[in-house]
């Protein structure tokens, strides 16, 4: 009897629980589409964001100068003179035509011969010649030599003539004699300028 109603107890239990009413299951999320969801959220915030953004524009930058600045000469040589690139404050050329107005090279001298030695040459620098430019002794023989001062104003561009005072050797030969254009804080400048002689 107690088996019976065991099976009945069991069977009751069965259609019991298959008669009541099931329990919904959820689905398995999707996890692209909330991933796609937040993405949409953060790129809506960001535009809200923006749209109460306004920007601060920018100041217009300066435009370059077009002018081309004018150069001053200057005439103090000690101040350092701004202006071209590559072109020095002191400068100068000679042709070699007219570089020697007196004494050319090879002139023949006697023992203890004083002459002047004098040269053309021209400011291709960009600064003006003036007081305290001359010229200083290089090399070779300086024969007694004594430069004689400039005394004139030498504007860019313009030629002048440049001397010194020489007495030639004692000795029978051959001599050179090389000097160079200095600015008054002594710097020199320029090719240089000699002169050669031959002493008989």
């Amino acid at each position: 009897m107690k088996t019976r109603a065991s099976i009945f107890l069991l069977v009751s239990t069965f259609l019991f629980t298959a008669c009541a009413p099931a329990i919904p299951i959820e689905p398995t999320p999707d996890v692209m589409a909330i991933r796609t969801s937040a993405a949409n959220t953060v790129v809506a915030e960001f535009t809200l964001t923006a749209a109460d953004f306004t920007p601060t524009p920018l100041a217009p930058t300066p435009a370059a100068p077009t002018e081309t600045p004018t150069l001053a000469f200057a005439t103090d040589p000690t101040q350092i003179a701004l202006g071209t690139p590559g072109v020095p404050c002191n400068d100068l050329s000679i042709d070699r035509a007219t570089v020697d107005v007196t004494i050319v090279d090879g002139t023949q001298m006697t023992p203890g011969q004083e002459f002047v030695k004098t040269w053309k040459i021209k400011n291709t620098g960009i600064c003006t010649w003036g007081e305290g430019y001359g010229l200083i002794y290089l090399y070779g023989d300086r024969m007694n030599g004594q430069p004689i001062p400039l005394g004139v104003v030498v504007e860019v561009g313009q030629e002048v003539e440049v001397s010194v005072n020489l007495k030639a050797p004692e000795k029978v030969g051959s001599y050179i004699s090389a000097w160079q254009m200095s600015a008054p804080n002594g710097v020199p400048f320029g090719v240089e300028l000699n002169t050669k002689i031959i002493v008989q």
